[in-house]
């Protein structure tokens, strides 16, 4: 009997399976600052990527040092949206992240979202324990997750926790550590344009070429397809930097605290209805993702 052998579409795992995609669910990563009070335009697409299966929201509050004022916020916008419970989940250590009754909830919802504050507080918190396991389980059966800022940065294997955006752009300038793991191959910054991020991120890209930079400016977000393709939702930009084909860079013969010449990085300016792939590092117009998704829906 021959076995075939396909890599996971977004976990980066190896699986003894058919070509299907073993994850079903999208992931949703927005730059911050997004609008919970008017149009609601971003969570309502959120909201309508859930699955079939649970109109029921988990909001996760962990990172944030003021959860008591955000959980209000987002439970108000997703009920306005139609959800039929949202849970606002009193997950503040680790204990709480094994709790029978938080996997519970999680496991019932379509929607999980986190929310904003510190990513390493959200990988400290959840990391090994029974919740991230729920979550992970809940993705790959199609139900969304979501994050803004902080919880936009902790979804990749790798996320980037500290680093100045002025002069980010000199070795070791940029802290990176493991991520929630929800996705591969791609390092995620919110508040790109309005922070001035983008020396975070090239900093990155040369220190690590093979990895996807993602900025995602405030009020804007990027859903990641099962099929690894990325589309641009709101009214700001997404930026894409590309280092795969770095020509040459200085970084490796640096001491630390140097500044770091690249050679050949590729920059992108996404706007709504614009996409990327992830995996073939293309940019795709309105029309070419459109037929991209709509072939991708019809099988």
């Amino acid at each position: 009997m021959i076995q075939r052998f396909s890599k996971a579409s977004l976990g980066g795992e190896w699986h003894m399976a058919s070509h299907l995609p073993i994850v079903s669910g999208h992931l949703v990563a927005i730059g911050g600052a997004e609008d919970k009070t008017s149009e609601l335009s971003i969570l309502r697409r959120v909201f309508e990527l859930a699955p079939d299966d649970s109109d029921e929201v988990a909001i996760i509050a962990t990172a944030s040092r003021i959860p008591e004022q955000l959980l209000p916020c987002y439970e108000a916008a997703f009920s306005r949206l139609g959800a039929s419970q949202v849970h606002a989940l009193d997950i503040q250590d680790r204990r709480q992240a094994c709790d029978a009754d938080n996997v519970r909830l999680i496991q019932r919802s379509g929607v999980i979202f986190f929310t904003g504050g510190d990513q390493l507080r959200l990988t400290h918190v959840f990391g090994g324990s029974a919740a991230l396991r729920a979550i992970r389980e809940r993705f790959r059966a199609g139900a969304v997750v979501a994050g803004t800022s902080a919880g936009a940065a902790a979804m990749p294997s790798t996320m980037i926790y500290n680093g100045a955006a002025a002069d980010a752009l000199r070795k070791g300038a940029v802290n990176m550590t493991f991520g929630l793991g929800f996705i591969r191959g791609i390092i995620i910054d919110s508040h790109f344009l309005e922070r001035g991020r983008f020396t975070r991120l090239m900093e990155v890209g040369a220190s690590n070429p093979e990895q996807l930079g993602v900025g995602i400016g405030e009020d804007t977000a990027v859903i990641v397809h099962p099929n690894r393709i990325l589309e641009t939702i709101g009214p700001g930009h997404v930026i894409i930097i590309d280092s795969r084909d770095l020509a040459s860079s200085n970084i490796a013969e640096l001491p630390m605290g140097e500044p770091v010449a690249v050679e050949n990085m590729i920059l992108h300016a996404m706007v709504s209805g614009h996409g990327y792939d992830i995996d073939a590092r293309r940019y795709l117009v309105a029309a070419e993702l459109n037929a991209i998704l709509a072939e991708s829906q019809a099988q």
